[in-house]
C-alpha cells in the first residue's frame, strides 16, 4: 500500500472510540474493506493494530484446495 502524501496534515485518532466513529463514517461510502483501510488510513494517522482488532477478520479462501466429499482414504 502507498503512504499517503506527507505534505497533507492529517488528523490523529486515538481510542477505540474514535476509531469506532470513524470506521462507521467510512464504512458506509465504501465497498471493500480494503477501500475502507485506505480510506481511514489516507485520512487519519491510527494505530493499524487498534484498528486491526475492531475491523472482522477476514480469512483468505484457499480456491485451490478441493473438498473431500466423495473421497475415501484406501489403504492396503
Amino acid at each position: 500500500m502507498l503512504a499517503a502524501d506527507p505534505t497533507v496534515p492529517r488528523l490523529t485518532l486515538t481510542g477505540l472510540r474514535n476509531l469506532t466513529a470513524a470506521l462507521a463514517q467510512i464504512g458506509k461510502d465504501t465497498a471493500s474493506p480494503g477501500e475502507v483501510w485506505r480510506r481511514l488510513t489516507d485520512s487519519y494517522v491510527v494505530d493499524l493494530d487498534a484498528v486491526a482488532s475492531i475491523l472482522p477478520r477476514a480469512e483468505p479462501q484457499p480456491t485451490w484446495l478441493m473438498p473431500r466429499t466423495g473421497y475415501r482414504l484406501v489403504t492396503g
